[in-house]
């Protein structure tokens, strides 16, 4: 079993930036990849990023390429999703997801981009 659990949501204005955490129960460093969804009201759970733990090679859905960077701290059991130049459609729950074995996910975290 994996718990994640993501932290570093809130509220931020247009143009602003925000980190989120996602820390896991046990050591990542041998899990397959983590990475990082968001889901919208009314909408479907979108795929962001994701980061291959041991070696560290990343992928990016096209919609945020450019904006955010995943990155991952194996001593902290820790990967991040930093989050520039956020727009008002980037509101959404962010949900971190491991794979080892069985897919994990966190609980969320509340991203609102709000003037």
């Amino acid at each position: 079993q994996v718990q994640l659990v993501e932290s570093g949501g809130g509220l931020v204005q247009p143009g602003g930036s925000l980190r989120l955490s996602c820390v896991a129960s046990r050591s990542i460093a041998s899990f397959t990849s983590m990475g990082w969804f968001r889901q919208a009201p009314g909408k479907e759970r979108e795929f962001l990023a994701r980061i291959i733990t041991d070696g560290g090679s990343t992928y990016y859905a096209d919609s945020v390429k450019g904006r955010f960077t995943i990155s991952r701290d194996n001593a902290k059991n820790t990967v991040y999703l930093q989050m520039n130049s956020l727009k008002p459609e980037d509101t959404a729950v962010y949900l971190c997801y491991a794979i080892i074995f069985a897919t994990y996910w966190g609980q969320g975290t509340q991203v609102t981009v709000s003037s």
